[in-house]
């Protein structure tokens, strides 16, 4: 049972959020009230209780406003949706949506034939959204992928001819075989959603998000991604072979004919734009804040956190954009787990697919054959959790 002072602080939030929501007051002074109402509201109304700074969680009801409860439904049928194309990734499927929600990217590692092009045409059918794909070549040019300025006789002057990132959703394919100047042509619009094309600048659509697939780079033809690249992608997800039984449902799915434009439209452009300031109120404590941060610190510092034999397997660490990709993966994942706050268990959830290409790993670690998921794994084992 709630107590008494809980529940008089839910009813004055709630009461001063219906409010202001009517009254026509300064937009965005208005918007940074409402945001604040809400997160206060969930603090009370969730189900964590602090008790000498340690979160014990208790089982309760529903934790989000039904408004919100609806906007979260979508993404089970979004996932429904591209399951009925998409055999045996469920994993991978809820990385991408997750992305999608937390305005990230996502680098798949995996070999060929393993139905890449068909779950990123799934998603852009399912979420109605253009998309765009690109083969990376080591012929391809930078103008091949952003667009370029064609001279026109007609008019006499030159124009822009758009290329294919101008699309909600870039399936960017064997990113790795590209030189690093064409693998950089992607910077600029991954991180400010824009491009320059002869000096001026154009906007991209929203939602946008780059699916990029590299190869194994033991396989031959490959290049190393610049770090400056993999830094730009939220998550990188690696992907195995399929089951025995889910290859046996692949093959009757194609012997069934089932393609990428069967699947039912489910939402819009504007209900995922929706979404994401919904995803923006999920609560962050600051005791999970500070989770965030002594992780990623770990994987600098290792020392500090009792894991000196890491010290000579990480050659360098996560940047503050690893920090903050935790933060945002995590409000995705307690999103779409259909709760108003994070977690813990939310944070170690995406850990391992946030941190993995944004630690270097040192000669020593290739010497001994330790990944970077083995040293993730000390990490979370060793960090205090709150």
């Amino acid at each position: 049972m709630i107590p008494h002072f809980r529940r008089f602080a839910i009813t004055i939030c709630s009461f001063l959020f219906a409010f202001l929501t009517k009254k026509n007051a300064d937009p965005p002074r208005r918007k940074e009230i409402l945001r604040r109402l809400r997160s206060l509201r969930l603090v009370f109304s969730r189900k964590n209780e602090y008790n000498g700074g340690n979160m014990n969680f208790h089982e309760r009801g529903g934790w989000m406003p039904a408004r919100d409860n609806s906007v979260a439904s979508y993404a089970q049928q979004i996932l429904t949706q591209v399951k009925t194309v998409v055999v045996g990734k469920d994993p991978v499927l809820l990385w991408v949506l997750a992305a999608i929600l937390a305005r990230g990217h996502i680098l798949l590692e995996d070999i060929p034939g393993v139905g890449k092009t068909t779950m990123a045409l799934a998603f852009s059918r399912v979420l109605s959204l253009s998309c765009s794909r690109v083969q990376f070549t080591p012929d391809l040019l930078p103008a091949d992928i952003i667009g370029t300025l064609i001279y026109s006789q007609k008019t006499e002057t030159f124009v822009v001819k758009r290329g294919p990132v101008f699309a909600n959703f870039i399936l960017a394919d064997e990113i790795n075989r590209a030189p690093a100047k064409v693998q950089s042509a992607l910077l600029e619009a991954m991180q400010e959603r824009q491009v320059t094309i002869g000096g001026e600048t154009f906007p991209l659509p929203e939602p946008f998000l780059v699916l990029a697939t590299e190869n194994p780079i033991e396989q031959e033809g490959t290049y190393n991604l610049p770090e400056a690249q993999t830094d730009r992608f939220m998550m990188k997800v690696i992907i195995d072979y399929p089951t025995l039984e889910e290859e046996k449902a692949i093959v009757r799915a194609k012997l069934d004919e089932k393609k990428p434009e069967e699947v039912r439209p489910v939402v819009g452009a504007n209900k995922i734009m929706h979404a994401r300031e919904v995803v923006k109120d999920i609560y962050i404590d600051e005791k999970i804040e500070q989770y965030i941060a002594d992780i990623v610190f770990a994987t600098r510092y290792p020392e500090r956190y009792k894991l000196k034999d890491m010290k000579d397997y990480i050659s360098f660490g996560g940047s503050p954009r690893a920090s903050i990709n935790l933060a945002y993966a995590s409000r995705a994942y307690a999103f779409l787990k259909r709760r108003g706050y994070v977690i813990p268990e939310d944070v170690r959830a995406v850990a391992h697919d946030v941190l993995r290409h944004r630690i270097g790993l040192s000669y020593e670690a290739e010497a001994a054959n330790v990944t970077s998921d083995n040293i993730i794994d000390e990490i979370i084992n060793k960090v205090a959790v709150p």
